[in-house]
């Protein structure tokens, strides 16, 4: 299997997992950033960086792009959609990009798997809807 397929089928076994905000624990409880914190302990062991205590709102009140900065740190940005990346989402016009998911399928049906509150972990359609708050895709790095 390789890295993008291990990455997805990480990501899919966390779905039925309830959304809990700050939360990582495959099965009890996650939130986006959970989700993705989970997938990469599975498949490259230690978190790359700690993560602080945040609240719902974190980056709607400083305005700063923390999501997009931690993906450059530990991440490569991509351009061509593939299953396996991590996609970083705006939720509205002029907001900073504060959701988080993973590719789980592209071409003809693209699809992802997010952790959203009021659903949990779900693979949804990456839907016109969704796919217009794309703010960027990003490779994960290669194991070494």
């Amino acid at each position: 299997m390789d890295l993008n397929e291990e990455i997805v089928s990480a990501a899919r076994r966390w779905i039925g997992t309830p959304y809990v905000h700050q939360a990582s624990c495959l099965g009890a409880g996650t939130d986006c950033l959970g989700l993705i914190r989970g997938i990469w302990r599975e498949v490259y062991g230690q978190e790359p960086e700690a993560v602080p205590a945040y609240s719902p709102d974190w980056a709607e009140t400083s305005g700063h792009e923390a999501l997009w900065q931690a993906a450059r740190r530990h991440l490569r940005p991509a351009t061509t959609a593939r299953a396996g990346q991590l996609l970083l989402f705006r939720m509205r016009d002029n907001a900073v990009a504060k959701h988080l998911g993973i590719a789980s399928e592209c071409g003809t049906r693209p699809r992802f798997v997010h952790a959203y509150s009021g659903h949990g972990v779900v693979e949804n359609p990456l839907s016109e809807p969704w796919a217009k708050r794309v703010a960027a895709r990003f490779d994960f790095p290669d194991r070494t």
